[in-house]
């Protein structure tokens, strides 16, 4: 299932609605970029919510690293959302739940920035 994703901006935060598989294809370049431009707006907290995933894989895993090392780079923080029981089944055994700070809602992590 192809990746789709959507952007919205607010004042502290930038949050991606991320939906399909994350295997790191062609959406990945676009996916760094967001948080390039986040970092370059002055954005500290990027909020990835992960509810309409359905499967990740190593490339996709990676490119969640590269968009936290980028963030924390600039002294901001990638926060996930939402895993489905699949896929916070893989960020506890990649122990990738030690790296990011993962909430179970948007309305969570809100509460958090």
């Amino acid at each position: 299932m192809k990746l789709t994703y959507t952007l919205e901006k607010e004042k502290k935060a930038h949050f991606l609605f991320v939906k399909g598989d994350l295997i790191g294809d062609e959406v990945g370049p676009k996916l760094v970029e967001l948080v390039s431009d986040a970092v370059n707006d002055g954005i500290k907290y990027f909020v990835v919510d992960l509810s309409e995933i359905r499967y990740i894989s190593s490339s996709g895993i990676g490119l969640l690293i590269t968009m936290l090392t980028k963030m924390r780079n600039a002294g901001g923080e990638v926060f996930l959302t939402s895993p489905s029981e699949h896929v916070k089944k893989l960020l506890i055994i990649t122990k990738l739940n030690n790296i990011f700070t993962v909430f179970e809602s948007i309305e969570e992590a809100k509460s958090k920035i």
